[in-house]
Order: structure tokens, then C-alpha cells, then sequence
């Protein structure tokens, strides 16, 4: 097992390019990262109705979610018991049953294993199907959004959002109405899913460098605030938490720069949807920025909603939905689904700058002495707070900061190196970053 502790040097500002190539840190992670914490699997608006499923992955192994006839939902892993092959090969839709290609092994919405062919001739009477059904995902619900793990000893999904909650409920618990999925893209970029997951937690800096060209464009004739030239000293904040979430957004409530599109804003300009806010959230709190909760859930402002699939140190499976209030009009709904599409979709304009951010990252890293020499976390010039005024957990008062990258990658390491969530929690009490003011 690789010594993840020889490659990082927090205290220093120091990551080496290593981790972000090497075979055994990343079967490491699917084990100690992935095997063990919460994944996003689905929301409610996918899978309405009974007998309703949606694929997914957590790491890399797939797994089914189902609408039970009773409401509920399962989640199993996607692989007959039988000979491993993939029970079901389409990425949604409605069932009865599930029967696997190969030999024809049937299970129910359950997971449990109903029916296999000549049993009753060709096995021994001691073969009993309640011993292969699939193998159950550990769910739960949180507003509407489905997270599994693997581990029976993790806590809560909301014990481990800890205090990421007041910021994840900032986009998603808005309106009375709740949100529905309305489009959906997945694609593949070469680089290490890494990449993707510590920009929304951190990296603010990038957007009035690399996107400054798109957002020319997009705003072009417009009196629209610049999305990304923000002026010497933005106001807005960045925060983390414990088990590597974070995020960071531009302006505040009232503020001249708004981290929504003209359509949401239209929409929550409306009294009725005003007053709505004000009562599910108390201060109408503006976090929209970017938000991810470790390892890849990842909030950007214009409600794409979206994970992060490793598949190998190399390569990652972007799967992105936008997501809408639902009672919002029709004209308002599309008016976002097409804002998504021309910014953060594979054709998106603010998309393809990072994948090319990425990309030219993961080239370089192929070199071994760039390997070597890393990537350095040094901008650490606005001081920590600790539950400051009406923001729970650590955070910053300045958008630029490598804080919350610092952040993550501490508890990455914990992770890499806990056998257990008893002796991971302990890692993270000992190792938590508090207040420097």
C-alpha cells in the first residue's frame, strides 16, 4: 500500500503530482474514499414513480436505484450473483423485474433474487436464492436527493454533512415546490477526478483568468453584472467542513453582483417565491456560488447538479443534471435548462475552459520530474474564522484562498489512512484546521 503521508505536505503547501497519477493510490481510493463515504445516486424527480430505476456508480462499481411498489426506494449493486455480469444494461427506466442476459438469474426491485432457471433440476436442494440476492447499498434521503454507501459504520448523511448543511440547503431547500431534473449530459475527460472535485470545493481565482473570454461573450452587450471580473476586492466568502466539503460564492444577499441567472433571479423575484425563501431559510442566505460535498456532489450557481465518476487515475465520467424549481413556470425552466447548456455542458463556453485547465494538468503530469515537483497551496492570506457570525464551520472572508483546497486534501489523507470511521473520526478531530484570528 502506498504511504500517501510521503506525497503530502499540507503544512508546506505541498501535493505531489503523484497522486493524481498512480495506479495504487487510486485503488486505494476506490476502497478507503468511495467504499466508504456517502455517494449521490439519484433524486426523487428521476425515479417517481413504482417499478421506476436510474444506474449509477459509486467509484466505479454500478449500482441500481428502485422505486419500491411501496414508495420506498432500494439501491443494489448492479451485479448477478451468478457469473458478475451486469444484471440490468440500461441506464433507466421501468421495471417489474430484473432478469440477467447471461443465464437468466431474475431479481426482484429488491435486489432479491426471485427466479433461476432449472433449479429445481440442476442445483442441490440445499441451494437457497435468499442467500444470492444483490448486494444492498446503505440509503438515504436527504430532500429529495438519494445518497448511498457501502459502510454500515458511517454516520448520517447529515452527521457527515456536518456543517455544510446551512450551505447544501442554501441551493437545494429553497422552495416550497422542491426541484426536479429537467435535462441531463455525461462525458469523459482525461484527468483525475480530483481535479473537478477540488475547484467547486476552492478555486474561485480560476473564473477571472480562464473563463474572463466566455464571460466577455455571454454578457456582450448586456447591462448585466460581469460573472467573473468581480473588481480587486470581492466580497463573498469561501467555507469548509469536516470530511473535505466545501465551496465559495461571490456577493452576498442585496449585493450589485447576483450568482444566478437573469431567469432564477426573475423567478425568486416573484413575492410569493420571496416569502417562501425567507421562511425555509431565515435570512434568504445567498451561497450559490460553487459547493461540493466530498468526494464529487458537486452545486454550481445555475443549478447544474452533478458527480464525478473515477475510472481510473486518468480519466473521470462527468454525469451533469439541471435542476429547477418545480413550480416555477415553464418558460423559466427552459430558460435555465438553456443557461446550463451554453456554460457548463460539454459545449458549454465556461465547460470546455476547465477541461482544458484539466487536461493540459494531467498531460503534463505524465512527465516524471513534473510529477515530482507538484502542486504548491500557498495562497492562505485570509485567516481561518470558526463559526463566524452566521457561517457554521470554517471559512474565510476572501473568495481567493487555497483554504478549503487545504482542507479537503487533509481529510483525504485521513481517509487514505483510517481503517474506520471510529479511528477516521479521530483523525479528523486531531487534524481539523481551526480559527487563525
Amino acid at each position: 500500500m502506498t504511504d500517501i503521508n510521503q506525497l503530502v505536505d499540507l503544512d508546506a503547501g505541498k501535493l505531489s503530482g503523484h497522486i493524481f497519477t498512480d495506479e495504487a493510490i487510486y485503488q486505494q481510493e476506490l476502497e478507503k474514499v468511495f467504499g466508504r463515504v456517502w455517494n449521490f445516486l439519484a433524486h426523487d424527480s428521476m425515479i417517481p414513480k413504482a417499478g421506476d430505476f436510474i444506474q449509477n456508480y459509486i467509484g466505479e462499481d454500478p449500482v441500481l436505484v428502485v422505486r419500491q411498489k411501496d414508495g420506498q426506494v432500494r439501491a443494489w449493486l448492479n451485479q448477478c450473483r451468478h457469473r458478475g455480469m451486469r444484471i440490468c444494461r440500461v441506464d433507466k427506466g421501468k421495471a417489474k423485474a430484473f432478469t440477467c442476459t447471461f443465464h437468466g438469474w431474475s431479481y426482484g426491485l429488491d435486489g432479491s433474487l426471485i427466479q433461476v432457471p432449472r433449479q429445481d433440476s440442476s442445483y442441490p436442494e440445499s441451494f437457497n436464492r435468499e442467500e444470492y440476492g444483490a448486494r444492498p447499498v446503505r440509503l438515504e434521503n436527504y430532500k429529495g436527493f438519494w445518497f448511498g454507501t457501502w459502510d454500515e459504520e458511517a454516520p448520517s448523511f447529515e452527521e457527515y454533512l456536518g456543517s455544510a448543511k446551512y450551505y447544501l440547503d442554501g441551493y437545494i431547500d429553497r422552495w416550497d415546490g422542491g426541484m426536479e431534473a429537467v435535462a441531463f449530459h455525461r462525458w469523459v475527460l482525461p484527468n483525475n477526478w480530483k481535479f473537478m472535485a477540488e475547484q467547486p470545493t476552492s478555486d474561485m481565482q480560476h473564473s477571472e483568468i480562464s473563463h474572463v473570454s466566455a464571460a466577455t461573450v455571454l454578457n456582450k452587450g448586456s447591462d448585466s453584472s460581469d460573472r467573473t471580473a468581480r473588481g480587486e476586492n470581492p466580497t463573498g466568502r469561501q467555507f469548509f467542513s469536516d470530511y473535505g466539503h466545501g465551496g465559495a460564492w461571490y456577493g452576498l444577499k442585496g449585493a450589485e453582483v447576483a450568482n444566478t441567472g437573469p431567469a432564477m433571479q426573475r423567478f425568486e423575484a416573484q413575492p410569493e417565491i420571496a416569502e417562501q425563501i425567507d421562511k425555509r431559510l431565515g435570512d434568504n442566505r445567498e451561497v450559490r456560488g460553487h459547493l461540493n460535498i466530498w468526494p464529487t456532489f458537486m452545486v454550481l450557481g445555475n443549478y447544474t447538479i452533478r458527480v464525478t465518476h473515477p475510472r481510473g487515475p486518468n480519466e473521470q465520467e462527468i454525469w451533469a443534471w439541471t435542476f429547477v424549481p418545480s413550480d416555477a413556470s415553464d418558460e423559466i425552466k427552459d430558460s435555465i435548462r438553456k443557461d446550463v447548456m451554453r456554460t457548463f455542458t460539454p459545449g458549454g463556453m465556461f465547460e470546455g475552459d476547465d477541461a482544458l485547465n484539466w487536461e493540459e494538468m494531467q498531460e503534463v503530469l505524465k512527465g516524471r520530474k513534473a510529477r515530482d515537483s507538484g502542486f504548491t497551496y500557498r495562497m492562505i492570506g485570509s485567516p481561518i474564522q470558526w463559526d463566524e457570525g452566521p457561517y457554521p464551520g470554517g471559512s474565510s472572508s476572501n473568495v481567493f484562498s487555497d483554504n478549503a483546497a487545504i482542507n479537503m486534501y487533509r481529510s483525504y489523507v485521513d481517509m487514505m489512512n483510517a481503517e474506520s470511521w471510529a479511528e477516521l473520526k479521530d483523525l479528523r478531530d486531531a487534524n481539523r484546521m481551526g480559527p487563525t484570528t
